[in-house]
């Protein structure tokens, strides 16, 4: 008798993974149409499918979730940290401008147009420094980017979310982030709606 409950709470369980399938496809297949028509004609009925059947558990939604936070992480760390090289070379351009007005206070009327253009001189030179080191950051913000992009294309791709794969082609990219947006969309209608009824 046992045996008989157990298949049958299985089939009820099957039946309403089914039901959650459905629901989620259909809600995936709405919110399609609010994409570009260029978007939409890549999204096949098994893509959306196979996004839904990887929703089922809303492991996906928590992975997202922690993607997410150590994104939102990474890029206040790199904001600070530019923020951070930026107070340094103001503070360099001010001690700069210090010392260059101290000289020119104590410097004889006769040696001031030498004095002027050894001051020109550096000044060009803390300010070619200063581009480079900004240009040295941007390079290292971009490459973390890139880096935590691929990062969360491989987690998704691992977690079985259909779309997901390491690229960096521009129109795959645009794809994943409309999948994403997707997914967000569906995560707050069920908790707004409540998770069983999407």
């Amino acid at each position: 008798m046992d045996r008989y409950a157990g298949a049958f709470e299985e089939a009820v369980d099957g039946t309403r993974q089914q039901e959650r399938h459905y629901q989620l496809l259909s809600a995936l297949q709405s919110l399609v149409k609010e994409l570009p028509s260029s978007f939409q004609q890549r999204l096949s009925y098994t893509t959306l499918s196979d996004l839904a059947l990887a929703l089922l558990d809303g492991t996906v939604f928590e992975i997202l979730q922690g993607l997410l936070e150590i994104q939102h992480l990474t890029e206040k760390s790199l904001y600070n940290q530019r923020l951070r090289l930026q107070n340094q070379h103001r503070v360099l351009r001010q001690a700069l401008h210090q010392k260059h007005q101290e000289a020119q206070q104590a410097c004889r009327p006769h040696n001031l147009p030498m004095l002027q253009a050894a001051e020109q001189r550096e000044q060009e030179a803390v300010e070619h420094r200063i581009r480079e080191e900004q240009r040295a950051m941007d390079q290292k913000i971009i490459l973390e980017l890139e880096r935590k992009a691929a990062d969360q294309q491989s987690t998704l791709e691992k977690a079985g979310v259909a779309g997901f794969y390491v690229t960096t082609n521009p129109q795959e990219l645009t794809l994943q982030m409309n999948l994403l947006e997707l997914i967000r969309k569906l995560q707050q209608r069920g908790c707004q709606a409540g998770k069983a009824a999407l």
